[in-house]
């Protein structure tokens, strides 16, 4: 089971401030009343002296206060934990999500409380799968309203096929992988097919409220082929930058990668 950390983000939030409150507005009077009946000095400083927990507290919550309102409304980072979009976003990479580029919604339940603009075709979006609670990332393919085909491993919406430009068969001399420059709802990447595995043909109707998401390693993906449409209250926000990159093991963090995500 994964962790739910904006659920505990806002759970500690909560927490922190519901004590920072009651110490505000009840036992601070308590101690001072306790202390003013004292009558040595140390004994006065030891009764108004804060509980740890209430210290902890008060020292706590704008912190967290903070870190939930930029991680909720503004950019959110995420490190990639599989190849399912190679060549755009490789395992490990880190990236900075746009929380509001997709209208600002409340954290947690996700329900959308003011619009900004809506996916579009080539975009690449983090949000939560039908089938798991975990966050994915995938490119939109297919809007509200699209019908989305997908045939000798090239991609057709609303019966046209979207450009594919040949670049390279990997390795060179025994390839196992091509390369392919696609064009996207205007949005130029590369993205990978694999020689050793067959087509995974379908064809979809993509409904309001929902969105038909592939990875770009075409044949190394779990996406909307397999489990179906995301829903419009899942969505997570776009993702734009990888700002760090840490190859698994023992290795070092890098800045090789950064960059604008396309």
């Amino acid at each position: 089971m994964s962790i739910n950390f904006p659920l505990i983000l806002v759970l500690a939030t909560a927490a922190t401030g519901a004590v920072w409150l009651f110490d505000k507005f009840y036992l601070r009077a308590k101690r001072q009343i306790a202390a003013d009946l004292a009558r040595v000095e140390k004994e006065k400083a030891r009764l108004l002296e804060e509980p740890a927990i209430v210290e902890y507290s008060i020292s706590f919550f704008p912190v967290l206060a903070l870190v939930l309102v930029l991680r909720s409304f503004l950019a959110e980072p995420f490190q990639i934990p599989s190849e399912s979009m190679v060549p755009t976003l490789q395992t490990g990479d880190f990236i900075v999500v746009n929380k509001f580029a997709y209208g600002i919604r409340l954290p947690v339940i996700g329900t959308k409380v003011f619009d900004v603009d809506m996916p579009k075709n080539g975009d690449v979006m983090v949000f939560i799968p039908p089938h798991k609670g975990d966050y994915f990332i995938k490119r939109v393919v297919g809007i509200p309203g699209d019908t989305v085909a997908y045939r000798d491993k090239q991609i057709f919406v609303n019966g046209e096929a979207q450009p594919l430009e040949f670049v390279a068969a990997l390795p060179a001399g025994r390839p196992q992988y091509q390369v392919f420059k696609e064009t996207l709802g205007g949005t130029e990447h590369l993205i990978h097919r694999d020689l050793r595995r067959g087509d995974v043909d379908g064809e979809w109707i993509v409904p309001e409220g929902k969105y038909f998401m592939m990875g770009d390693n075409r044949d190394q993906s779990s996406d909307s082929r397999f489990w179906g449409l995301v829903s419009e209250d899942k969505i997570v926000g776009k993702a734009f930058a990888i700002w760090l990159h840490k190859k698994p093991g023992l290795n070092l963090p890098g800045f090789s990668r950064n960059g604008w995500i396309q």
